[in-house]
């Protein structure tokens, strides 16, 4: 079933517990010093009007781009994928990326329930076919797969699903510093177990076995023995195969869910594609590798379509598939 927007006259639904066996964090924090005063300058920031904070974000974001940082590889990126396009039009898609990084980063870290712009926003429900399939597999108590990239705001776009009443388990990489892990410690908060990447596909069947759902990234580079190799903008892209290994183990759908921003930047709405389903006719690595590239061609749909809410600054596709393991065609 949905979860009603609370208005401002009635209490906010209370968040859900992530899962007992779940709550582990992995990672590296700063001394307790240097923590304390990293949070002391991050809760100031978060007690910033949203328009100064996004006033803040877009600065930060632009004198990133200025100043070149990683400003090198998301230009080879948007000039691979968009051959067509001018210098100056590649240049603010970048500058968008850079303004989203920065928007996601200011956004996650903070540690309140906002009833504000943004947060009313997120509470508008979610139409369309894909999210009632979603909500009624939730309701037999069947687990889902949920699948999302580096774009819009996936942090909040999980914290959405969570409000939603969608049991969340985030598959997640352990990480260091004050910054990072306050993002982690926000992230059980809203309620979300996580899995790290040892032992994952194990943690992901036996989330799905109790009726709960995982969530994961598809745009990030694996080393080539550990990936499968499908096509993103039309070049071979490393990617996981977990969630399709565990969709193939457990039957459990496969979703695709966006946190969409609107023209203004602070709202964000969400989209649900799918279920995705496995193609027929395959088995083993083959199987893995269509499915994998079934969904990651939905995401390239989004990334076409808002192109400056993706994050170009990474290397995508520093990983090239070895001569014996050749890319899937499209098409």
């Amino acid at each position: 079933m949905s979860v009603p927007a609370p208005s401002p006259e009635s209490p906010r639904l209370p968040l859900p517990l992530p899962p007992a066996r779940l709550v582990q964090v992995l990672g590296e924090r700063p001394s307790p010093v240097v923590g304390w005063l990293a949070n002391r300058v991050m809760d100031a920031v978060c007690a910033l009007p949203d328009s100064w904070r996004d006033g803040l974000a877009r600065f930060v974001g632009w004198l990133a781009f200025t100043l070149g940082i990683r400003l090198r590889v998301a230009l080879e990126n948007l000039t691979h994928a968009y051959p067509e396009l001018s210098d100056a039009e590649r240049r603010k898609i970048a500058l968008g990326a850079y303004i989203t990084m920065a928007r996601v980063v200011l956004e996650s870290i903070d540690e309140k329930e906002h009833v504000e712009t943004g947060w009313e926003d997120s509470q508008r429900e979610v139409q369309g076919e894909a999210w009632e399939a979603l909500k009624a597999s939730v309701a037999k108590g069947q687990g889902a797969l949920l699948v999302t990239a580096h774009f819009g705001n996936w942090e909040r776009a999980g914290k959405m699903l969570l409000r939603r009443g969608i049991p969340l388990n985030a598959l997640v990489r352990p990480l260091k510093g004050a910054l990072n892990m306050r993002i982690v410690d926000n992230r059980l908060a809203a309620g979300a177990g996580l899995i790290y990447p040892k032992g994952a596909i194990a943690e992901a069947q036996e989330a799905v076995r109790l009726g709960e759902s995982v969530l994961m990234l598809l745009d990030q580079s694996l080393p080539a023995k550990a990936a499968v190799f499908v096509p993103f903008f039309g070049r071979p892209a490393s990617t996981t195969p977990a969630m399709a290994v565990v969709a193939e183990r457990t039957g459990a759908p496969v979703f695709v869910v966006m946190g969409i921003r609107d023209e203004s930047g602070r709202k964000l709405r969400l989209e649900v594609e799918g279920p995705i389903l496995p193609p027929e006719g395959l088995n083993g690595r083959d199987a893995f590798t269509a499915h994998t590239a079934a969904v990651t061609a939905v995401l390239e749909k989004y990334v076409r379509r808002y192109p400056d809410q993706w994050l170009w600054l990474h290397r995508r596709w520093k990983v090239q598939p070895p001569p014996e393991a050749p890319a899937t065609p499209q098409g």
